[in-house]
């Protein structure tokens, strides 16, 4: 056998005992007459010994030759260390070796393969399987693995089935781009695919399965950052028979099972908010709620006086920012320019600092009187110390800055500790938005969801107040999961087809075969999908998903590693029927 121990187990009660190691050499430490090597595998690093005195000479000047990223197997007696380190499991003891093989050589990495590496993003995503030897990427891959099997553990338990549904499907409207994939058996046509298991996940509500999960890939053709990737993972649930107060209770019990085995914590039940009330508060429809600043709207106290500004705007609206009273001028003024950058579109921000004397000095004192800007302080909560920030414009669009310079500020103050959960749940979500640029309505969420039965004729008259039977779950400022009640008559999904936009012809042309279904007894039923990269992620205590993900893909959308995606031959192309356009 190669090894007859890993590089992490060994310790005081193995000394004297005969042992095979294998693994990576991490460094080694040539003394001349002594050799020191640091043994790696998955497991943890074990110190090796090679003793001019003690040691087979050829096994000595074989040492020698030993690069980074050797793979070697030794054999060996455990022997207690002189000089122990207390900070590795492994200690305490080393390997005086015996025997040494050299199982393959290596190339001097491209960068160290330390806790602190020297290698940018780039070369790592490169050479990703040297990075996962790293241990913070080892780590958060073994971290998903147990995340994973705490899920199947506990649906599973709760007499869930794991299914698996197709990855080749039929293209359907979801919100975002597919991936298509073309047929060389079916000339000109095109599988899609799945954005998520929707509609089969409902196919199995309709075939009896009452309870269904699947750890599944997702994809999607969409613009990328930090926390997209192409290609996802969603822990995808759906139940028959069910109302959203089942849903939520089953829900929020998997994340507190979660927090409470994987991280010890111990949460209570979570505070549910409206949408309505999450985007007047906070700005937008994720909050985070470990911190304060919550929005206060100032119309009532900043309009009908002076300043053109404020009396031209749809909403004026301002956040008190805690000990944020003694900020300089130099301070505010990169804040006014932080806001003012493209990516958040703000055109200024005016402040108010709350002095401790209970008087307040504000940017604006020129139209607003000690009493107007005490009114300002008591709508935001402001304190004697902090200061107050003032954003004005189109309502929606205001909110949407304000909200993001309020996450700025609590990440600059230290207020968003990743070893802090704050879950929540957002409920009573529009069914539908407006779409300028088409000048129709579209789902928020996807066709099928259930509206508020107590808002449904609203559809005729007022189709935007209808709220929809939907509900997202919050963790740490991030959107986790979410799902809806389902509709599961064919008659309220002809009707929801009829006010999305669809023609009849359309409607059965991309979802037949659901309202086929549909006719032969579909049960009431509704679910949940977890984004389990970014649950994972959270829960590690990290905002990007990249490193929870083996090998991921850059922000083009890139596997730099394999070099993908790529060209293909023009036999490939002439097999499936498809001619490219010439630039």
């Amino acid at each position: 056998m190669y090894r007859s121990h890993n590089c992490g187990e060994l310790n005081a009660s193995h000394i004297n005992q005969e042992v095979t190691l294998a693994g990576w050499v991490q460094k080694s430490r040539d003394k001349g007459f002594m050799n020191w090597v640091d043994l790696r595998d998955r497991y943890g690093i074990t110190q090796l010994i090679f003793d001019e005195s003690r040691t087979d000479k050829t096994v000595f000047e074989l040492a020698k030759t030993l690069g980074r990223e050797f793979v070697i197997q030794v054999k060996g007696t455990v022997i207690e260390r002189e000089a122990k380190n207390n900070n590795i499991p492994t200690g305490a003891i080393e390997i005086l070796v015996t025997e040494l093989t050299i199982l393959n050589a290596a190339l001097t990495p491209p960068f160290t393969i330390e806790d602190e590496t020297d290698g940018g993003e780039d070369i790592r995503m490169k050479y990703r399987y040297l990075d996962i030897r790293r241990n913070p990427v080892k780590n958060s891959l073994l971290f998903r693995h147990k995340v994973a099997m705490e899920v199947r553990k506990y649906l599973s338990d709760l007499d869930f089935c794991e299914v698996e549904t197709p990855y080749l499907i039929k293209s359907t409207p979801e919100g975002a781009r597919d991936f298509v994939v073309p047929s060389r058996m079916n000339e000109g046509q095109f599988y899609a695919l799945p954005q998520s298991p929707q509609t089969f996940k409902q196919l199995l509500m309709v075939g009896g399965m009452d309870k269904y999960f699947q750890i599944v890939k997702c994809f999607r053709d969409e613009d990328l950052r930090a926390d997209r990737q192409p290609e996802f993972t969603q822990i995808d649930c759906e139940m028959a028979f069910v109302e959203q107060e089942d849903i939520l209770n089953i829900f929020e019990g998997l994340t507190r099972h979660l927090l409470k085995e994987l991280k010890g914590i111990e949460v209570d039940k979570f505070p549910r908010m409206t949408y309505e009330h999450a985007m007047k508060t906070y700005g937008n429809d994720k909050p985070d709620i470990r911190f304060g600043m919550e929005f206060g709207e100032l119309n009532a106290f900043a309009q009908h006086k002076e300043f053109p500004v404020f009396n031209a705007a749809e909403l004026v609206v301002g956040i008190a920012v805690p000990g944020a009273g003694n900020y300089t001028r130099k301070e505010i003024d990169a804040l006014i320019d932080w806001v003012k950058r493209p990516q958040v579109g703000a055109s200024g921000m005016v402040y108010v600092k709350c002095n401790e004397d209970g008087t307040f000095k504000s940017s604006v004192d020129k139209f607003y009187d000690q009493e107007d800007l005490s009114n300002w302080a008591k709508t935001t909560g402001a304190k004697p110390g902090d200061m107050i920030f003032v954003l004005s414009g189109p309502a929606d669009k205001t909110r949407a800055q304000l909200s993001a310079l309020r996450m700025e500020l609590a990440t600059r103050l230290g207020l968003r500790n990743p070893a802090e959960f704050a879950p929540l749940w957002v409920v009573d979500f529009p069914l539908l938005e407006f779409d300028e640029e088409s000048g129709r309505y579209h789902a928020m969420h996807h066709p099928f969801t259930s509206p508020k039965p107590e808002d449904l004729h609203l559809l005729e008259t007022n189709p935007g107040k209808v709220r929809a039977n939907a509900y997202d779950m919050v963790l740490n400022g991030n959107e986790i999961g979410g799902g809806s009640i389902r509709i599961h008559d064919k008659a309220t999904q002809q009707l929801m087809f009829k006010y999305l936009g669809f023609t009849e012809e359309e409607a059965k042309a991309q979802f037949g075969f659901l309202m086929d279904a549909f006719q032969f007894g579909a049960p009431p039923h509704g679910g949940l999908a977890f984004g389990l990269d970014r649950l994972v992620a959270i829960l590690g205590g990290q905002e990007t998903i990249r490193d929870f993900i083996a090998f991921p893909k850059n922000n083009s959308g890139r596997d730099v590693m394999i070099d993908a995606p790529s060209t293909i031959d023009d036999s490939q192309l002439n097999e499936l029927h498809i001619q490219l356009n010439s630039k």
